[in-house]
């Protein structure tokens, strides 16, 4: 994912202020005057510090012939000629300056929506622009600027390529047009720019240069009813999540009295994880909600910290349980490691700590606003959405790697299925008829304790995560996802209670099938 924006700023330049293209952004967003307006005067009179800019196309090019640039992958302009030489007026170089980047568009500020009879009547409907509410695709808005004179009303549009490879509606190509406040607010309008879908790319075809974006809806944008709906799941269940965890520690730590074992201290670890992720979690929304909902302050960039890194505790313990389940499965002998859980701790404990640390030193937390259908927002100390590289460490810390733990627990929990299923079918054989139906419901017996197995395991693993990929195909899939990911810490109590029966039933009842509880001797208590 490109996260390439203007408002990259070399912090170490010691030249005048304005002479650089990659200070003008910035120094914009200072002034009194609209910082856009600001940019569009500036950006054709300063230099590039170096000479490739990544996302920054800064050129001199031929107004006889047709150009085409991409400042990403992401992005194309193609400019024909006849807009190159109306962007010359009066000069009489043959070649014009050609500007194109990419620039996040949490910076550009929506003009507050006017009241009934507030301006309206003074202006004919005619008259009036197209304005389109709806997310930026990508949140990238896509500069564009040729020459010294303004280029509008084009016979040959301008057309401007944006990738895409989700699946969204009402994608409607726009442009930044700005209040008459003049207060640095605007409005995303359609006037003079057509939109087309390939499937892989929109293509807008637009009769000016401005500030360019494409508006989605995407396909399960959650309306404001839902959205409440979801929000009191997600309360309740981490209320409920973190009431059961601490039960849970205190059943898992007098299990490790009792019987000193190493998978009771990492569900341990994994419990006390959950527990920290959903009691920081229900702290960034309370003080967000009733403390100081306007102001970003040190408070709330450390309870993002503390909610990212409760995050990542959670996913890195996740994964361990699934290495643990590895050594007890796969290498059955030779497994000793010395200090085992010591070393564990290091990686599920200290992984975050370096991670969250490194973040926070960079900026990355803060207020973040969270868009809805009806175009209103809710926030949550979490990654500030001004933070410019916000993208790619969510991509990296919240996705990629819980896709990769997923995956290999799903590995995981297919060989304990195999397992399973071999011990099952090694342990048949030849039945007397008048002992077949006494065997018959036995076995039916066991297939309910072995899919309850499973179905624990499978909480144990964190696979309930794997439900996030169902959250782009329906909306049922984001109420499923919310609410088994809101109750970890009930199932957690749930598999501490089933470990717990299970102790006492191995100190106080005989073995009845020995293959089964070497299985489950091997797979869960060693």
């Amino acid at each position: 994912m490109w996260i390439i924006t203007l408002y990259l700023v070399c912090f170490f330049s010691q030249t005048q202020a304005g002479d650089f293209c990659e200070d003008v952004f910035s120094e914009c967003q200072l002034g009194d005057v609209p910082w856009t307006r600001c940019y569009e005067d500036r950006i054709a009179s300063c230099r590039p510090r170096l000479r490739f800019s990544p996302g920054f196309i800064h050129r001199k090019v031929n107004s006889s012939q047709e150009a085409e640039v991409s400042p990403t992958p992401q992005h194309r302009v193609h400019i024909p000629s006849s807009a190159l030489q109306r962007s010359r007026g009066a000069a009489s170089e043959e070649e014009v300056l050609l500007v194109a980047t990419v620039i996040n568009s949490t910076f550009f500020k929506l003009s507050p929506p006017l009241g009934k009879g507030k301006g309206r009547a003074l202006i004919p409907d005619q008259d009036r622009p197209r304005h389109r509410q709806g997310s930026v695709m990508g949140e990238f808005v896509l500069a564009v600027r040729a020459g010294n004179s303004p280029v509008r009303n084009l016979s040959q549009p301008i057309k401007l390529t944006f990738k895409h490879s989700i699946q969204v509606e009402d994608a409607t190509c726009v442009f930044w047009q700005e209040s008459e406040q003049e207060d640095g607010t605007g409005r995303w309008a359609t006037d003079g720019c057509d939109t087309s879908d390939n499937g892989a790319e929109f293509i807008c075809s637009c009769n000016h240069l401005s500030f360019f974006a494409v508006l989605v809806n995407p396909v399960l944008s959650v309306d404001k009813r839902n959205a409440v709906n979801l929000s009191y799941i997600t309360y309740i269940g981490s209320a409920l999540s973190v009431f059961f965890s601490a039960l849970s520690l205190i059943i898992y730590i007098c299990l490790q009295r009792r019987r000193p074992e190493k998978a009771i201290g990492v569900h341990m670890q994994l419990t006390g994880a959950l527990l920290c992720l959903h009691l920081s979690f229900l702290l960034c929304c309370f003080w967000v909600w009733q403390v100081n909902e306007n102001e970003e302050g040190w408070v709330c960039r450390g309870l993002g910290l503390l909610l990212h890194w409760s995050l990542l505790a959670a996913f890195s313990w996740t994964a361990l349980e699934g290495f643990h389940l590895y050594l007890l499965l796969v290498r059955v002998f030779n497994i000793y490691v010395r200090r085992y859980l010591l070393k564990l701790s290091l990686v599920g404990w200290g992984l975050p700590t370096l991670t969250a640390v490194v973040c926070g030193i960079s900026g990355v937390y803060g207020k973040h606003s969270l868009g809805q259908r009806d175009n209103s927002t809710a926030q949550i100390c979490w990654m500030s959405s001004n933070f410019p590289h916000r993208l790619l460490v969510s991509y990296i810390t919240t996705v990629a790697f819980p896709c990769l733990v997923v995956l290999c627990n799903s590995c995981m929990l297919g060989l304990v299925v195999f397992k399973l299923w071999r011990l099952r079918a090694g342990s048949g054989g030849s039945e007397s008829t008048s002992s077949w139906k006494k065997m018959n419901k036995e076995k039916g017996t066991q297939l309910w304790k072995d899919c309850a197995t499973v179905l624990g395991l499978s909480c144990v693993l964190g696979l309930s995560w794997g439900f996030a990929s169902t959250t782009y195909i329906s909306l049922p899939g984001i109420y499923v996802f919310t609410i088994l990911n809101s109750l970890q810490g009930v199932f957690m109590f749930l598999w501490s209670v089933a470990l717990t029966c299970k102790s006492r039933s191995d100190n106080n009842s005989s073995v009845r099938d020995p293959s089964s509880q070497k299985m489950m001797t091997t797979s869960f208590n060693n």
